[in-house]
């Protein structure tokens, strides 16, 4: 028997119901537990906590908002320009096949949370969804967050503008 050791999902279960606020308002703020990994004045990038592959960055509005059509096209724009940015670091830290970028809004288009809209960018490589996802629903990841978030942050550095 195979087993698969995630020591950083204990915390996550263990206060699940003792986290209040919201996270992206809390992330909003900085900080290395935050799991950011860059931003602009509007809006800003942090790691997923629970990827579905290395990489699974999210980007967020500063200000807590969860309707697009409430979204400022300033802040739209910032956000989109700071996807391009995360794209391209993504593309020199791992270099994958391809990306997902997507909006979930509301809870039954799949929103975990629903009143503070987020982006996510997802890395994805030929061959990355195997049967581990569809059988087991776990995911598979080759690499801690916290080194994901330093080479990301460094990259995202790098690619500024």
């Amino acid at each position: 028997m195979q087993r698969l050791f995630a020591p950083w999902r204990f915390t996550y279960v263990t206060r699940a119901d003792s986290i209040s606020g919201c996270i992206f308002c809390a992330a909003a703020r900085g900080g290395e537990a935050s799991l950011t990994v860059g931003g602009s004045e509007r809006a800003f990038a942090l790691l997923n906590r629970y990827p579905y592959t290395s990489g699974h960055t999210m980007v967020a509005p500063r200000a807590h908002v969860g309707d697009l059509a409430a979204l400022d096209a300033g802040t739209l724009a910032e956000m989109m320009a700071l996807a391009q940015r995360v794209v391209r670091a993504l593309q020199q830290v791992y270099a994958p096949h391809g990306f997902n970028l997507g909006l979930n809004l509301g809870e039954a288009a799949g929103a975990g949370i629903t009143d503070h809209l987020h982006l996510h960018v997802v890395p994805r490589w030929r061959g990355d969804t195997n049967f581990m996802s569809v059988n087991a629903e776990v995911r598979v990841l080759p690499e801690d967050l916290s080194e994901t978030q330093a080479k990301l942050a460094s990259a995202l550095e790098a690619v500024r503008g």
